[in-house]
């Protein structure tokens, strides 16, 4: 028999924080699975020490708990299927076994937790009472310590490198993708307990610099007066420069323009010369517009990267790899032989000197292991650059880097319009800002227009920029990552779908019924929660919901996936709505009633509240 060791994960889990019904009920499981099966275990204990195997045990027991898929069968189940091969014995036994151990102790009957104990083939089910989920899980979350539970721990220092545009172009609802879905997980990662640190790579060097630089100079362009404008129309200027280039491919002016732009090229790497001073100067044109975009997303970064300041040192840095002999040369290039790996050759450093992606982002690593001492490297980069980090990963495995091992790509797919995908080159993209000046004035004109007089106006415009902002950065990230995404803004501010603008509607109807019932100065009244009121079965649904918020934010942490905690929010909301609909709260006459309600209600708007908050979405009072 072999039980999983705990310790062997990096993201170790403080099992008491995350859900203390859970860890309660596996407790019980863990006394009835030792003592019913001591036998097994006994043949174990000269390899580890009883107090091991207790512990082990209950970890995995934990983690076989899950919601119940029917609420009818059960608030909790516990799956069987882990034990069987360990202890030699079918689930559904296993299940039978745990139950009459737990019966014949006197834990089903005289237990404040357990209301019922069902097996369900090899799951055991149990009913959880209502008072129970009141206490340990709704009090919690009112009174704000279910957000304070420490929930990771033994975890990595991990950087996130996410949010990499091109200065000299258009940033366009495609880059919102990455912004969104990098802080989302950002956030998500620190609340579980995982130290991180932010990173952006803005990349400001390349031919497409050169291309707009080109363009500039030789039509003597020098941008709008008004300072603001100048990012998005160097996007503009960058879609002209390649149309003409493009025209005149086969002419006799392609070999000029190949010289002109290599001229450009080299001037950018000695740091000299006209290109090079109008390059610093239109650089900040372009970032300034990142950061514009940035401020209106609330997202920082602890540090800006940029594809300049790795430029030159990369090249030297795979020259002294050459030197050392971990780099190979072919026919005048310079890189590494991963075929052995399947990977084909890397190329660092080309015939002519110049190097490529791989060579900065071999050096960006180095200089991120240097700098910042990370063990584990996140790369939020789109599912085109997949081969690209195998073999960036691949190479810095073969020059010594432990740190590679803990090097990951998350890969996500792009973003199109209704009618197709987007390209800087061909022109055919909305600049973001303009967007998302749009979705604002939509919003106002469909949804807040009409209060107007009654809110103050920066009441409605702030209601807006909220409103516009939890859609695409809801959009964003509901999707998994390994599927396109097709923005439609009208669908994507609807009030009744899956959407960012529908869960803050759901948190703003809590606010108004509260501030409405009074809320505030009901539970000022009440010392102590009672919570022998609630029993209808969407009470006890949303109870059993919001038990598991906690769970969530560790399953999406841990898999780097934001779909476990967006289905979770809107399944929530749902439920909410449904509750709404069945459980009348401010015509009942029953004071004691109506109080647990809206503590419930409170609850699912302080839960809403955080989850999209992990999200980066603020939410409003209003609306």
């Amino acid at each position: 028999m072999s039980i999983q060791n705990k310790t062997t994960s990096d993201d170790q889990l403080i099992i008491k924080g995350h859900n203390p019904v859970y860890f309660k009920l596996a407790n019980l499981i863990r006394d009835a699975l030792i003592h019913k099966y001591h036998d097994q275990f006994n043949q174990v204990q000269h390899e580890q020490s009883e107090q091991s195997i207790e512990d082990e045990v209950l970890f995995e027991v934990y983690h076989m708990l899950s919601e119940a898929p029917q609420i009818e069968m059960g608030h909790i189940a516990f799956a069987c299927f882990s034990w069987a091969k360990k202890l030699r014995t079918a689930p559904p036994k296993i299940a039978n076994d745990i139950l009459h151990y737990l019966e014949e102790h006197g834990q089903i009957q005289n237990h404040p937790l357990i209301e019922k104990a069902s097996p369900q083939g090899p799951y055991l089910n149990f009913i959880i009472r209502p008072h129970a989920l009141g206490s340990e899980v709704v009090e919690k979350i009112i009174r704000e310590d279910y957000f304070k539970t420490h929930l990771l721990d033994n975890v990595q220092k991990t950087m996130v490198e996410y949010s990499q545009p091109n200065t000299h172009k258009t940033l366009h609802v495609g880059h919102m993708r990455n912004l969104c879905l990098g802080n989302a997980l950002v956030n998500i990662m620190r609340y579980t307990g995982i130290p991180v640190i932010s990173t952006t790579y803005p990349r400001d060097v390349g031919t497409h610099v050169a291309k707009t630089l080109w363009f500039l100079k030789k039509n003597k362009l020098e941008g709008p007066k008004d300072i603001s404008q100048r990012g998005a129309w160097l996007g503009e200027i960058y879609s002209q420069a390649n149309e003409e280039l493009e025209s005149q491919r086969g002419t006799d002016k392609e070999e000029q323009n190949r010289q002109e732009l290599t001229k450009i090229l080299k001037e950018l790497k000695t740091e000299k010369g006209e290109y090079y001073e109008l390059w610093k100067e239109t650089r900040e044109w372009s970032i300034e517009l990142m950061k514009e975009a940035y401020a209106w997303a609330d997202v920082s970064f602890d540090r800006w990267f940029f594809e300049s300041e790795v430029d030159s040192p990369s090249i030297e840095f795979a020259k002294k790899l050459y030197a050392e002999g971990k780099l190979v040369k072919d026919q005048g290039a310079i890189g590494m032989d991963l075929n052995d790996d399947k990977l084909g050759f890397c190329l660092l450093i080309k015939s002519d000197g110049t190097g490529l992606y791989a060579t900065k982002d071999v050096e960006l690593a180095r200089v991120k292991f240097d700098e910042f001492g990370v063990k584990k490297n996140i790369y939020i980069v789109d599912t085109r650059q997949s081969h690209h980090f195998k073999q960036v990963f691949k190479v810095l495995e073969k020059i010594g880097f432990e740190q590679a091992k803990d090097c990951y790509h998350l890969p996500y797919d792009v973003v199109e319009l209704p009618d197709g995908a987007m390209s800087s080159r061909k022109g055919n993209i909305v600049p973001l800002m303009e967007l998302i000046g749009r979705m604002e004035d939509t919003i106002i004109s469909k949804y807040l227009e009409k209060y107007r007089g009654e809110w103050t106006d920066d009441e409605i415009e702030q209601t807006a920029k909220k409103l516009a902002n939890g859609a695409i950065k809801y959009g964003m990230v509901r999707v998994d990552n390994n599927r396109k995404i097709v923005f439609d803004f009208e669908e994507w501010l609807r009030l009744d779908g899956e959407t960012g603008p529908y869960l803050q509607y759901v948190y703003a109807r809590i606010m108004s019924l509260c501030n409405k019932l009074d809320y505030d100065r009901l539970k000022k009244l009440q010392d102590d929660f009672i919570w022998k009121k609630l029993h209808h079965p969407s009470e006890i649904e949303l109870m059993v919901k919001l038990m598991s918020f906690n769970q969530i934010a560790i399953q999406s942490a841990t898999s780097l996936k934001t779909l476990p905690l967006t289905s979770y929010l809107y399944d929530l909301g749902k439920l909410y709505n449904q509750f709404y609909l069945q459980c009348p709260i401010g015509k009942i006459e029953d004071q004691e009633l109506k109080l647990e309600r809206l503590h419930l209600s409170w609850a699912v708007s302080k839960v809403i509240q955080k989850g999209l908050n992990l999200l980066g979405i603020e939410t409003v009072d209003r609306m």
